[in-house]
């Protein structure tokens, strides 16, 4: 009789520690809610949600931060998915805010910044405690810094430098009234990592995230495909070109790649040989400066 293997892979071990912190979060905090864009790594992370509380229903609502800016294609997945498990969506607009005058555009176009006073009033509002994000650490330098629970004070606000240990992947959820942590289950997954178990899984995606020819206009040495946010200015010539996105933020600051990758496996080959993170080469809003990313989770953003 051979030996029983009972070691676990690389994605079975991810998967394992993402849904011990769900469930840990859960057990742990009182009102919890999942932040979900209709991106891959929060379809993957509502995914395992739904595989942490089968056969029961997630027990906790999921909540998008519309910037007003987003894809088509993905505010239509994010519906329908929402819709086949049914969970509550809960949408804080951004459009909304600036209309009522609570926060002010930024004349370069992003809304990633009024993202966070927008994310802070709804989690006010609602009361929540923990909010999981999909965040991980090879996207960034300074979500590399982030622990798995990341403690937010009264105002939301994080500090790198009070958090607390995570020994022995201990985790520490505490807080007095009107504190929050954001959990990120996804810290230790790489883009290769995400891919790899969307592939497993058989998950579905946004089509954006699959090669096909699109009109595109290069701003910055970045490809953004024409659409109703991105318009050619004086001096652009718009050519056709075959790519896909590895990230789908804001539609007028998000570029795509050149590929050929049609296919889920396609894009594993690619990403198996790439050097450069999805944010760094379709992100066009981090490209203010190099601490633009701990700016904004300093001022409380996920």
């Amino acid at each position: 009789m051979p030996t029983p293997d009972y070691r676990l892979s690389q994605l079975e071990t991810l998967e394992a520690e993402s849904i011990h912190v769900l469930r840990e979060v859960v057990a742990e905090l009182e009102r919890p809610v999942l932040l979900f864009s209709g991106g891959k790594d929060s379809i993957v992370m509502l995914e395992l949600a739904r595989k942490a509380f089968a056969p029961a229903r997630i027990p906790f609502p999921v909540m998008h931060v519309d910037t007003g800016l987003n894809f088509p294609e993905v505010l239509e997945f994010r519906d329908k998915r929402v819709a086949e498990l049914g969970v509550q969506l809960i949408v804080a607009s951004v459009p909304d805010a600036i209309a009522a005058g609570t926060v002010k555009e930024e004349p370069n176009g992003s809304r990633n910044r009024i993202q966070t006073p927008v994310l802070l009033d709804a989690v006010e509002e609602h009361g929540f405690t923990a909010l999981f994000g999909g965040a991980r650490r090879d996207e960034d330098k300074a979500r590399a810094k982030e622990r798995m629970f990341s403690f937010r004070d009264e105002f939301g606000q994080w500090d790198p430098k009070n958090q607390r240990p995570e020994i022995w992947d201990l985790y520490n959820g505490r807080i007095h009234l009107g504190e929050s942590i954001r959990v990120f289950p996804l810290s230790n997954w790489t883009e290769l990592d995400i891919w790899q178990y969307i592939l497993r899984e058989e998950i579905a995606i946004p089509a954006l995230y699959l090669a096909q020819q699109r009109d595109v206009v290069e701003r910055q040495g970045m490809l953004y495909a024409v659409n109703e946010f991105i318009r050619p200015r004086d001096g652009e010539q718009v050519r056709r070109e075959t790519v896909r996105y590895r990230t789908v933020g804001d539609a007028n600051l998000t570029a795509a790649v050149l590929s050929e990758a049609t296919t889920v496996e396609e894009v594993i080959a690619e990403i198996a040989v790439t050097r450069m993170t999805e944010r760094g080469a379709t992100r066009g809003d981090d490209k203010v400066s190099d601490a633009a990313m701990e700016d904004r989770k300093k001022e409380g953003y996920f």
